[in-house]
């Protein structure tokens, strides 16, 4: 339903020509809520619950993680529908099939867990929620969600 509705407003941003008494402003405006709309009416997809793209965050902070379509699962034997989150630090998402290795910039939820405290150092960071099946194979870029936030 996400794709149908993100192509379809490309199809109506792409087909539409701002009138020359509206502003470029208003039309890019109108882009960005119609966007966020089908995110938010989007069947699938995971969330960053309480961090906003673009936040200033003090560490420690708490993390918490939300998806849609899916349930939340501890790993162990993969079963269609389920799985965890993993957080991933300064990363994009990794492509659907791949597993998700474990290391200090891949943080592994693999209990099942839906918030974390985290302690990061000053610095700004690219931060890639991805949700991944109980092997930790990624459910690749559909389940996955990228924001940017700077740590104090």
């Amino acid at each position: 339903m996400k794709k149908l509705i993100i192509i379809f407003t490309a199809v109506a941003i792409i087909s539409c020509k701002p009138s020359a008494t509206e502003s470029k402003e208003s039309t890019a405006s109108e882009t960005i809520d119609t966007i966020e709309i089908a995110e938010e009416t989007a069947t699938t997809g995971v969330t960053f619950v309480n961090v906003a793209d673009g936040a200033t965050l003090t560490s420690p902070f708490v993390l918490e993680m939300g998806v849609k379509g899916m349930e939340v699962e501890p790993k162990g034997t993969p079963r269609e529908g389920w799985g965890h989150h993993h957080l991933l630090i300064n990363d994009d998402f990794i492509a659907e099939g791949l597993v998700v290795v474990a290391d200090d910039t891949h943080i592994h939820y693999g209990g099942g867990q839906t918030s974390d405290s985290l302690s990061l150092e000053p610095g700004d960071y690219k931060l890639t929620l991805q949700f991944a099946d109980g092997m930790h194979v990624s459910y690749g870029q559909a389940l996955a969600k990228t924001i940017n936030v700077t740590v104090q």
